[in-house]
């Protein structure tokens, strides 16, 4: 089964991935993270399907998929 890793620490939120994500299975969290952005987080991650499209799109290569 894939799973998503979110450096939250790093991340700026700026959303790309959330956008990528053809399962929209990302959303931004409601807490800040040590920068003062909300980071991403996912919320149904049984739905991933590894494609990867977050971690290509992610500008800060803050996302890994492991398939």
């Amino acid at each position: 089964m894939p799973r998503i890793e979110i450096d939250v620490d790093r991340c700026k939120g700026c959303g790309y991935c959330i956008e990528a994500c053809p399962q929209k299975i990302l959303r931004a969290a409601e807490g800040f993270n040590k920068m003062g952005f909300h980071p991403v987080e996912t919320f149904d991650p049984e739905k991933c399907t590894g494609c990867s499209f977050c971690a290509i799109m992610c500008p800060d290569l803050v996302i890994k998929v492991y398939r």
